[in-house]
């Protein structure tokens, strides 16, 4: 059984349809990466995954669960806040909390929605997650003390603090200059190789052939083709993602 299962995603903003039918699955341990132009889609679809939008069709499902269907009751806040435990979300300008340091970023979230917390075993965690992100040494410094790609490496020690089902990315290194990009990706990396279930929304085609198991490439809320990154990156089949590709400079 597919850990995510997506079937017909429809979402729209008054008169502006964003997605018009998305549907794709994956599986554990999966990497997938999601590429195309900016307005196609790519930032809304991971915000209907997270539940910081409701899709006006559709149904998503995690191992088997179904999370999110358009037609069935809305859920109350608190049911709400479970289902989107299933995902982790990195987002492109942190966000992380300035009065915090970064231990303290990467624990509140457990220690705020864990019954009767154990402080010391989720901060321990969160120094173990700092420590996997080449941070151990910056664990009591503010965001403000931090470059932008030590920043956005406590955002995902951050999601990953969580233990989601699937860690997702929306254009992790879009706001970072080269020479910082490069130490995301490598995080991202070996997350890939440590078997991390991951959606990567990202404009880095050379990463995403790397890394990726599956690339899926949409334009105009649609999904144009999927498939292996040899597949769709090395040999596209449609002329919608050959013109992209050919057009991509990144």
């Amino acid at each position: 059984m597919s850990i995510l299962e997506v079937n017909n995603i429809h979402k729209s903003f008054d008169s502006a349809t964003i997605l018009k039918g998305i549907t794709f699955s994956m599986e554990e341990g999966e990497s997938v990466s999601i590429i195309g132009s900016s307005g196609s889609g790519k930032t809304t679809l991971l915000r209907c995954l997270n539940f910081l939008e409701s899709a006006d069709e559709g149904t998503i499902a995690v191992r088997g669960e179904t999370i999110f269907d358009a037609h069935a009751p809305v859920p109350g806040p608190e049911e709400i806040r479970r289902r989107r435990l299933h995902f982790g979300l990195v987002f492109q300008q942190f966000n992380l909390f300035p009065q915090y340091t970064a231990l303290e970023n990467v624990c509140l979230a457990p220690k705020l929605t864990t019954q009767n917390p154990d402080i010391k075993a989720i901060e321990e965690h969160g120094r173990k997650l700092l420590d996997q992100m080449g941070l151990s040494d910056r664990m009591n410094n503010y965001p403000h003390q931090l470059s932008g790609g030590q920043q956005q490496r406590v955002a995902i020690a951050r999601a990953l603090a969580l233990s989601p089902d699937i860690l997702c990315f929306d254009e992790p290194t879009s706001a970072l200059d080269p020479e910082l990009t490069g130490e995301v990706l490598k995080v991202i990396r070996s997350l890939a190789e440590q078997k991390t279930t991951m959606i990567i929304v990202t404009h880095e085609m050379s990463f995403a052939h790397d890394v990726s198991d599956k690339v899926i490439f949409m334009d105009g809320g649609v999904i144009v083709e999927q498939g292996a990154p040899d597949e769709v990156i090395d040999n596209p089949k449609e002329e919608r993602t050959k013109q992209f590709l050919a057009g991509y400079n990144g």
